[in-house]
């Protein structure tokens, strides 16, 4: 069983790795790098929400570390629902909702969506507009379908990680995988199993309701 405290820290979903090379032409690389992540963005942007399912691994060979977990998540503009490690996770625009059945505990916060280190589903897919050093990596084809890596490097030495690389879909431009190298050697993949797009959503699908459970302990950070 992990740890209450690991799950909590790999409950925010830092993200992933691979050693891709430059090319010959490197400005080049960079401008069409930034092209598809800028497609991407914009395609994000265009859906009213998104539902995805996910795999989520750690590794590091030094620490004998090996673990795999799965989940979920729903989002509607900065709004999200995320199921993971037996989490459930629910922002409603202005406060989050922490919710641990196996501790019979709800932690209730406020976020600022708009703190660089505040992190959220929603940045999962965007988060590589701004800070990052990019560069075209390789092509791949993974069944059947032509994934497009992107390696991108933080702009700030201080970053705890070493290098991410972001694979997508070159034909419907939705994010495949995000690979991260940490300086430790800690790597982590998220994969896409599932994208789905514009679902029918309940008007209440993103509101906490409290009665659910009435024998949980509250905890208000503020």
């Amino acid at each position: 069983m992990i740890p209450h405290t690991q799950k909590r820290i790999k409950f925010k979903l830092l993200f992933i790795p691979f050693l891709l090379l430059f090319g010959f032409s490197i400005q080049a690389q960079d401008k069409k790098a930034k092209d598809l992540l800028n497609e991407v963005t914009s395609k994000i942007k265009s859906y009213d929400n998104i539902v995805i399912d996910f795999k989520y691994s750690l590794n590091n060979t030094k620490e004998n570390i090996n673990q795999d977990s799965k989940g979920n998540v729903t989002m509607k503009g900065n709004q999200y629902v995320l199921n993971f490690m037996g989490i459930t996770k629910i922002f409603d625009g202005k406060k989050s909702y922490t919710i641990v059945p196996e501790d019979e505990e709800i932690t209730i916060s406020t976020i600022n969506e708009n703190e660089d280190d505040a992190i959220t589903p929603s940045k999962m897919l965007t988060f590589f507009n701004s800070g990052y050093k990019c560069a075209m990596g390789v092509l791949q084809n993974i069944k059947g379908r032509k994934i497009q890596y992107i390696k991108l490097v933080p702009l700030s030495t201080k970053d705890k990680q070493k290098e991410i690389v972001l694979g997508v879909d070159v034909q419907n431009k939705h994010i495949y995988n995000l690979i991260e190298m940490g300086k430790k050697g800690t790597k982590t993949t998220l994969t896409v199993n599932s994208f789905k797009t514009n679902q029918p959503l309940s008007k209440n699908q993103f509101t906490f309701t409290q009665s659910k459970y009435p024998n949980y302990y509250i905890n208000k950070l503020d």
